[in-house]
């Protein structure tokens, strides 16, 4: 059987959150009991009154090809979310949806990145950043924060690594892996020094905006100067518990969301027609209608807090946001099991633990921090 590969799918790995999730699913189909805390995904259903508007949108015959940068309806209710809930001004020409956020991210960077720029990860990062990038073939600039930093980059370290070549900034906040969240004054920061450079584009995931513990969200388009450098990449699954209706949405400036809706009409077209009549609803409702799940998760976090606290040898911050810990074991490599076997990387501790105690985990390497996983 003949078996090729192209130069550009030798460029990326495979997700590795996806990878152990489905390590995972192998072990139960063998009936071993997994206690799997891998994948980011809520365990909340979808609140009611969104699967009703999607049950009313297939009973209403929904279901023609939609447009491709999506329905008005839909548009115009991001649009009033955006300006409601963060003093944003967007038209809907300037707001895209796409199959999940992800897409949104490959259309932004596919869109506007050549080879021979430089793309700027604040790390730890999402693992599907530095793939999308390897893609394109630019080089990617790593500016790592640990632990004793709360896993925020500083402005400091930022300005020591963009240059002319820089075309794109990208990092989350609330941050996935860390959970750790960009305050007002650490934007306005990163945001004076990116305007002093043209060229610079920043992409802000903020797909777990409503999940914050701690205060308001802040948006870095929100600064003076950078709504018209800004991506905005956001969406319903995380906020809505809504991750297999496959909806997020980008907003930014015209011309971008243009290429951006140029490519998606060449790749997939239109996402589902019932998830945009689905999603519509979720974000006129707005997350007051999910404010439930956010006290949960706070609940959950300090109980994991205390429990990791008490083994030797980890160290765990605070996070201020989403639904993750990011769990330093540097303290912990090197030594051995209880079984004897030496545990040296946080990828073979991942894989032990799954292994032999069907326990999930991500290892850090996956994220562009080796010593730490997530949660």
């Amino acid at each position: 059987m003949l078996q090729t590969s192209s130069s550009l799918i030798n460029r990326i790995n495979e997700s590795a959150t996806i990878a152990t999730a489905q390590r995972a699913r192998e072990l139960k189909a063998q009936g071993i009991k997994v206690v799997n805390l891998s994948l980011g995904e809520p365990d909340f259903e979808t609140p009611q009154y969104i699967k009703d508007a999607a049950i009313e949108a297939i009973n209403n015959n929904v279901t023609k090809y939609p447009p491709v940068p999506g329905f008005p309806e839909l548009r115009a209710a991001i649009s009033s979310k955006l300006q409601r809930e963060n003093g944003l001004t967007y038209t809907p020409n300037e707001i895209s949806v796409s199959t999940g956020a992800k897409q949104c991210l490959a259309n932004a960077i596919l869109s506007t990145v050549n080879a021979d720029d430089e793309v700027i990860l604040f790390s730890p990062y999402w693992v599907t950043y530095k793939e999308i990038v390897n893609i394109t073939g630019a080089k990617v600039i790593e500016l790592k924060a640990g632990i004793e930093q709360d896993f925020k980059v500083s402005v400091e370290q930022l300005s020591a690594a963009i240059t002319s070549k820089t075309r794109m900034i990208i990092f989350s906040s609330p941050c996935n892996p860390t959970g750790s969240v960009y305050d007002k004054t650490e934007l306005e920061a990163i945001a004076k020094l990116v305007c002093e450079h043209p060229k610079a584009l920043i992409i802000s995931d903020e797909i777990y905006e409503y999940i914050n513990y701690d205060g308001k969200h802040h948006s870095i388009a929100s600064f003076e100067g950078m709504k018209e450098r800004t991506l905005i990449v956001n969406g319903a699954s995380k906020g809505f518990a809504m991750t297999g209706w496959r909806l997020g949405f980008m907003a930014g400036p015209e011309a971008i969301i243009k290429f951006c809706n140029k490519l998606q009409g060449q790749i997939t077209s239109g996402t589902c027609s019932i998830a945009q009549m689905a999603a519509t609803a979720a974000f006129n409702g707005g997350k007051s209608t999910v404010e439930y799940m956010v006290s949960t998760y706070r609940e959950r976090k300090e109980l994991m807090r205390e429990l990791l606290g008490d083994i030797a040898g980890l160290k765990v911050n605070n996070p201020k946001g989403a639904f993750y810990l990011f769990v330093d074991a540097s303290a912990v490599l090197g030594k051995k099991t209880p079984e004897g076997k030496s545990i040296n990387t946080t990828l073979e501790l991942a894989q032990y633990l799954l292994e032999d105690k069907h326990v999930a985990i991500v290892a850090g390497e996956a994220f562009g921090l080796e010593g730490c996983f997530r949660i």
